[in-house]
């Protein structure tokens, strides 16, 4: 009989044992199936993923950003036609494209507010490399907060700008987003090169592109996306003897003598081609006697982005309307 009795008690034992572990060991099952399917996501997704940013600093995604803050218009612009508006947490203050980023929180402009970034635990930064400069001090704080920053080079061609794309797609698990719209850039930029190869050298236009109005008149040279803009629509750059962005005298750029005047800041200055026309030094240049000066949209000719390609077209239809339209 006793030993009847411990061997229930032990049974009974048995039974609670077990079923006080049979709940956790079925958690601990369910939770390391969550992480294996995890893992498993991150993977078809390419992820872990590392690459050099402009600093020539290797930095590692773990995995699919949920969180994305970014600090120049031209990444947001990148990140936006990727699909990831629900991920996109924080823009800059400058951020005025697409619609859907003025509803974004705003965090700074060269000087990046960096207790609102790391407010908003974001998986990951884009930073520019233009913001280097006057940045390295934010971008620091930011990592120390254990937030990934990525520096996107400050790009100057068009194929920079598809390795830039391609590069925000890679590390935001995009990639195929981004391969699709690389593709559609080139393709928009090999339509107007086949047009551009119908004029005649004898036919090609003078351009003179003026990114910044009197008194500190500012135009575009070598190493720029206009003066490669330029060329792509079969156009001549008034100032391709010279290099970057370059301030000009008035007397110089008249001298120049160009065939059509471009202005990019009209969206700031409504009145600017009106102004061009009525310069008195102007008044003998062919671009003005035959009232040859328009302006285009700046964001597009300068954003290096996917709407790179709407602004080598809005350029084209300005210079070459017959050729174009």
């Amino acid at each position: 009989m006793l030993k009847q009795m411990r061997l229930f008690m032990l049974f009974v034992a048995l039974t609670v044992f077990l079923g006080a572990c049979g709940p956790a060991a079925e958690q601990n099952g369910t939770k390391q199936e969550q992480e294996t399917k995890q893992t498993e996501e991150n993977s078809e997704q390419g992820f872990p993923v590392t690459m050099k940013d402009a600093r020539g600093k290797d930095i590692t995604i773990e995995e699919k950003p949920k969180k994305i803050v970014s600090l120049i218009p031209s990444n947001t612009e990148v990140l936006f036609e990727l699909g990831l508006n629900d991920e996109i947490v924080g823009v800059s203050n400058y951020d005025n494209y697409p619609k859907e980023a003025l509803e974004k929180e705003k965090v700074g402009d060269m000087a990046i507010n960096v207790e609102k970034v790391v407010s908003l635990q974001p998986d990951v930064v884009f930073a520019h490399e233009s913001a280097m400069g006057s940045s390295p001090d934010a971008f620091k704080q930011l990592e120390d907060a254990g937030i990934k920053v990525f520096v996107i080079e400050d790009d100057t061609s068009f194929e920079q700008v598809y390795n830039s794309i391609i590069t925000m797609g890679t590390l935001t698990g995009k990639q195929a987003e981004a391969e699709k719209i690389v593709d559609e850039m080139k393709a928009e930029v090999a339509e107007i090169e086949k047009k551009a190869s119908t004029i005649e050298e004898k036919d090609r236009k003078v351009v003179w592109v003026e990114v910044s109005g009197e008194p500190e008149i500012y135009t575009t040279g070598k190493g720029t996306f206009m003066d490669e803009m330029l060329t792509m629509i079969g156009a001549k750059n008034a100032a391709g003897s010279e290099t970057g962005w370059v301030m000009m005298s008035e007397e110089k750029a008249v001298q120049l003598n160009p065939d059509v005047i471009v202005t990019t800041y009209g969206y700031y200055d409504k009145e600017a081609a009106q102004k061009v026309l009525k310069r008195p030094a102007w008044q003998n240049v062919t671009a003005v006697k035959e009232k040859k000066v328009m302006d285009v949209d700046s964001d597009k000719v300068t954003r290096p982005g996917p709407r790179l390609t709407e602004g080598l077209q809005e350029l084209a239809k300005a210079v070459y309307p017959e050729v174009y339209n």
